[in-house]
This record gives C-alpha cells, sequence and structure tokens, in this order.
C-alpha cells in the first residue's frame, strides 16, 4: 500500500498525544485509551469527508490507518491469534464510533456528551473533550481532504 496516507496517519496520533486530553483521565493513559481517542478523531475525520467524490480514497485511507494500527499492535507483543482478535474488536468499535457521530452536526450538546460518554467513560471532564472535538471537527470543515493529503495539518 502506498505511503501517501502517512500524513493523515500522523496527523491523527498528533492529535491523539494532545496531553490536555487525558488530563481528566484520573490515572495514567494506556494504549487502549490513545487508541479509542485516534479512533474518534478517524470516525470524525471519516464523517466530514465522506461523499461519493472521495469514497475511494477514503477506503484507501481506511485501509491504511487499520494496516498501521495492526503494526502497532504487533510492535506491543501481541501475537497472531491476539491480533486478529484485537483488530475485530477495534474496527468493531470504530464502526460504532462512525455510527454515533454520523449525524454529528444535528445534535444537541446533551446529546454529544452522552454519544461521546460510550466511548470515554474512563474520562471525568467530558464537556472538555467535547469542545475538543468540536472544535476539531470545525478545523476539518474548513479544509478539504487534499489538503490532508498533501501535509501535516498543525493543531
Amino acid at each position: 500500500m502506498s505511503e501517501k496516507y502517512i500524513y493523515i496517519y500522523n496527523n491523527l496520533i498528533n492529535y491523539t498525544r494532545n496531553k490536555d486530553l487525558y488530563k481528566s483521565l484520573g490515572r495514567e493513559d494506556n494504549f487502549s485509551d490513545r487508541l479509542t481517542l485516534f479512533l474518534l478523531h478517524f470516525a470524525f475525520f471519516l464523517r466530514n469527508f465522506k461523499n461519493e467524490k472521495n469514497k475511494i480514497v477514503l477506503q484507501e485511507i481506511y485501509d491504511f490507518n487499520f494496516r498501521q494500527l495492526e503494526l502497532s499492535i504487533r510492535e506491543i507483543g501481541y501475537g497472531d491469534q491476539s491480533i486478529n482478535k484485537k483488530m475485530k474488536d477495534y474496527i468493531n468499535l470504530f464502526h460504532s464510533m462512525v455510527s454515533e457521530v454520523h449525524f454529528w452536526k444535528d445534535l444537541t450538546r446533551s446529546q454529544k456528551i452522552e454519544k461521546i460518554s460510550i466511548f470515554l467513560s474512563d474520562f471525568n471532564e467530558i464537556d472538555k473533550l467535547l469542545d475538543h472535538f468540536e472544535l476539531y471537527s470545525e478545523d476539518l470543515s474548513k479544509k478539504t481532504l487534499n489538503s490532508y493529503l498533501k501535509s501535516v495539518s498543525n493543531q
């Protein structure tokens, strides 16, 4: 697979590494927390750019990102059988996230908090995380998919 989507992947990783996102966790963050935030960012990304024109490119980005996640899981040291199960779990989690954020713009603030809470139940200050994802969503809407394909976006 082409490395042309590495910029998007790295951009999503950079958003996930934002230490402010973990302040309300009340414990040390772990791989699962980071992966959940990565997948949420990716769900918003796909929701924003989903249209018939981008269909093939978004599928390639999806495939690339999940291949990169699989490589990360292998680096952690999981065996082949564990990786298959983990990837299935992560893909199912991601698809439920995509489903929950699909009509994001039509939801009230309390509905959005409810949706994010499904995936970030260990986080104490969901309203601050909601603000982050609102800004992220707004930032995505101001850019084109092509701008993300060309270079890493600044946070």
